[in-house]
């Protein structure tokens, strides 16, 4: 069975850190691209971050560029996302996602082949 879980969300001040992980397995993580994507209250997806499945590029949405970091580990099938200097915007169920398709990683190609069911992220004061 094809599985990615997140973990790692929560509460957080403003200007907090807090770093997210995707526990993926059933299937071969190393092969695929990996995303995240994030889905605050009453609005669409988007696309926040993507990491190639050698792990050597990795790509950011203008809104997160400088604060978070994307990273995995193929050894422990694990996707990470270090985020930084939250902001309240940042507020939003943050999902993995995986696919085999060469935008997956680069932007919001929504060509993704399996999901996570996400973990939520809130940042307050």
């Amino acid at each position: 069975e094809v599985q990615l879980v997140e973990s790692g969300g929560g509460l957080v001040q403003p200007g907090g850190s807090l770093r997210l992980s995707c526990a993926a397995s059933g299937f071969t993580f190393g092969s695929y691209d990996m995303s995240w994507v994030r889905q605050a209250p009453g609005k669409g997806p988007e696309w926040v971050s993507g990491i190639n499945s050698g792990g050597g590029s990795t790509y950011y949405a203008d809104s997160v560029k400088g604060r978070f970091t994307i990273s995995r580990d193929d050894a422990k099938n694990t996707l990470y996302l270090q985020m930084n200097s939250l902001k309240p915007e940042d507020t939003a169920v943050y999902s993995c996602a995986a696919g085999l398709g060469a935008t997956c990683a680069t932007g919001p190609s929504w060509e993704y082949d399996y999901w996570g069911q996400g973990t939520q992220v809130t940042v307050s004061s």
